[in-house]
């Protein structure tokens, strides 16, 4: 049988197909379809299975990882939508905190609220602080409300009321109304979304999963079309952005879930092959069409977080921890009004992309400077499949930046791909040296169908000792999707302090999220049969406002103890110091459910034979003002043997991405077929 990755991108659908039983794999990319991602899958999977010459009866398993979710909040594609709140508190998405998003950048604002003034509504309903109604909303108006926000041409509905986390009845008393006066309206409510305290994350967490709900319902529904009409009889389970998959269903009341799904299973795959290797400390370099993703992995553990921004709107739920910049292959490059080169965050995208890829770009991209400078093939990428014009972008790069600037089109090129490099490592630092973390201890993760591109300038500028790329880091994404397990995230906010009269209070909380969490491992959506349940616990001194997470194996009566000798432990390692005899408070307790999925381990490809025989032949790279340019020896990736080092300056081209090694660096492959690069002096 065969199981399949896909990982959706802004300019390339990857895949990944795993045979179960040889443990062969295969890997494949297309162009993506953003105005429907489903039929970049539905064509790249009938290509890939014809391809390998594979009966889609034989298919067992589809995950696929995709950002259709994050990228409606960032177009602003979702669908007009209304919020149902506390009487009192309908501003709560325009107050927000008061921080500024850039402390020293004037120009900067915070993003419009997703919902209008005039579609945010009050319901005259109170809760305490621990759940007791004090005022229970009057159902017949709020049938007056729906009507009123369904005649101002909403499509979605999310409702939020204050303390609803300790006491949904309300929350779901408005849900039963607007399904019985309005059924074709998408509700979302926030004690299901996020029963957690803070309500300004709470309630805009609510809204964003309304807002690309019904969309992301569409999406879903003609993938799971597309894929039956392939001839596969499995339904496809999608990533989310803690690091598990999860079957349709879930996704469709939940695609909130789904931001940054595909990023985060390229660290999952890191994390997982790093393991392999004997790599444990890993910055994670994801470089694509549109964006260049970073993330740090300590002791073989990816770093997560309960809270980011997208497109300027707090989420507050689980996710790895992700630092997002606009920087990748169809970042375009600029001169400013005032004449300096800049380069993204606008992207080509894939449609119409990079001025040499054919498809009417106008502007000069990285990717365009990348073929200028022979780093990437002139001719065609993809093995030979997509055809490109190095012509094309030397007049564009001429007209646009070198002629205007004075300077060659080889300076011009390499301008480009200098700040690009200072925009990455920009990155790199700040989830690495900025939390107080030594970047010569860790080895660069490359992947991306542009990190392998740009990750020896960026190496070697953030002071990194290695460079390790998998097989085909262009689909490495994808190849994640199959290194993960499905999940499930709980949280309940208790706000009470550790001590032995309160704590089997909390032991109780963590039993009831653990039942819902085995109600759902339970559904027949979920397959397999070794399941398991992990506790955490948000906690922090009195007094603190945020909080650290201390991971349990158990939660019950006898593990107090242990629990706050973890939270001194963790405080200790993430601040330096722990406050000795100063009480602690439990904010959240959470529970994931886990379904383990059998997951293939890497196969052994080591390969004998010479780098001679891997030798494509020559051609002139461009390593900039010192170097110049140098005939440069270009290798097919498939054909070099393990364990032989070589020195740069090199092109490796492999189906997915090209590598660049600069000269003085070595270069070797592991037997897993990973590429190492070791760092000049």
């Amino acid at each position: 049988m065969y199981r399949i990755g896909i990982d959706v991108g802004g300019t390339f659908t990857d895949f990944v197909l795993v045979n179960t039983e040889g443990g062969s794999i295969a890997f494949h990319k297309v162009p993506s379809t953003p105005d429907d991602p489903s039929r970049a899958i539905a064509t790249g999977i009938l290509e890939m299975l014809e391809l390998n010459k594979v009966d889609p009866a034989q298919v067992a398993y589809v995950g696929h990882g995709t950002t259709v979710a994050t990228n409606m909040v960032i177009e602003g594609r979702g669908v007009p939508t209304g919020l149902l709140t506390t009487k009192g508190f309908r501003d709560v998405l325009a107050i927000g905190r008061q921080t500024r998003p850039s402390l020293y950048d004037w120009s900067v604002r915070k993003p419009e609220p997703l919902v209008e003034r005039y579609r945010r509504l009050e319901v005259d309903e109170r809760l305490t602080k621990d759940g007791t109604p004090l005022a229970s909303p009057d159902l017949k108006a709020v049938e007056k409300l729906v009507i009123a926000l369904q005649d101002s041409g909403v499509e979605a509905v999310a409702v939020g009321f204050l303390h609803s986390y300790r006491n949904p009845a309300h929350e779901r008393a408005i849900r039963d109304v607007i399904k019985r006066v309005a059924p074709e309206l998408y509700v979302s409510i926030s004690s299901e979304v996020v029963a957690e305290f803070r309500e300004f994350e709470r309630i805009s967490t609510t809204v964003l999963n309304a807002y690309v709900g019904p969309h992301t319902q569409k999406y879903l529904h003609r993938l799971r079309e597309r894929i039956a009409e392939s001839g596969i009889e499995v339904e496809p389970l999608t990533f989310h952005s803690n690091g598990g998959l999860l079957p349709v269903r879930t996704v469709e009341e939940l695609p909130v879930l789904t931001c940054l799904s595909g990023p985060a299973a390229g660290v999952i795959g890191s994390a997982r092959i790093g393991a392999e290797i004997g790599e444990t400390e890993i910055i994670t370099f994801d470089v694509g069409g549109t964006s260049t993703d970073v993330s740090l992995i300590t002791r073989g553990r990816p770093q997560f977080t309960s809270s980011r921004l997208v497109a300027g709107h707090p989420v507050r739920m689980p996710m790895v921890d992700i630092h997002v910049i606009g920087a990748g292959g169809g970042s375009i490059a600029r001169l400013d009004d005032a004449g300096a080169l800049k380069v993204g965050p606008t992207s080509a995208g894939a449609m119409p992309g990079p001025i040499s890829y054919l498809r009417g770009g106008t502007e000069v991209t990285l990717t365009d400077a990348n073929i200028v400078l022979g780093r990437l093939n002139p001719i065609a990428l993809l093995e030979g499949r997509m055809k490109v014009d190095r012509a094309l972008a030397v007049e564009a790069i001429q007209e646009q930046i070198a002629g205007p600037l004075g300077i060659s089109v080889e300076e011009a090129a390499f301008g480009v791909l200098k700040i690009a490099t200072a925009n990455m490592s920009r990155a790199i630092r700040s989830v690495s040296t900025e939390h107080g973390h030594d970047l010569g201890k860790f080895a660069l993760f490359s992947f991306g169908g542009a990190g392998s591109l740009h990750s020896a300038e960026v190496a070697e500028e953030c002071g990194l000792r290695k460079i390790v790329i998998p097989r085909e880091p262009g689909t490495l994404c994808a190849r994640g999707v199959l290194l993960s397990d499905l999940s499930r995230d709980y949280v309940r906010t208790t706000l009470v302090f550790a001590k032995p009269e309160v704590w089997p209070d909390v032991v109780r909380l963590g039993a009831e999220m653990a039942a819902t969490g085995r109600e759902w491992l339970a559904t027949g959506t979920i397959p397999g049969n070794s399941r398991q349940l992990l506790f955490t616990l948000d906690a922090r001194y009195k007094g603190q406002s945020h909080y650290i997470a201390v991971h349990l194996d158990a939660l019950n009566e006898d593990t107090l103890d242990t629990f706050m000798q973890k939270f001194e432990r963790a405080h200790t390692e993430q601040f330096g110091y722990s406050l000795d005899g100063r009480e602690i408070e439990i904010v959240n307790v959470r529970v994931k459910a886990v379904c383990h999925v059998p997951k293939n381990d890497s196969v052994v490809v080591s390969r004998e034979g010479s780098v001679d025989l891997a030798r494509l032949g020559t051609r002139q790279v461009y390593f900039g003002e010192v170097s110049g340019w140098m005939e440069t020896p270009v290798y097919q990736r498939m054909l070099l043997p393990s364990d032989v080092p070589f020195e740069g300056p090199a092109v490796v081209e492999e189906m997915s991405s090209t590598t660049i090694i600069l000269p003085g660096q070595s270069v070797e492959l592991d037997g897993f077929g990973n590429i190492h690069i070791t760092l000049r002096g």
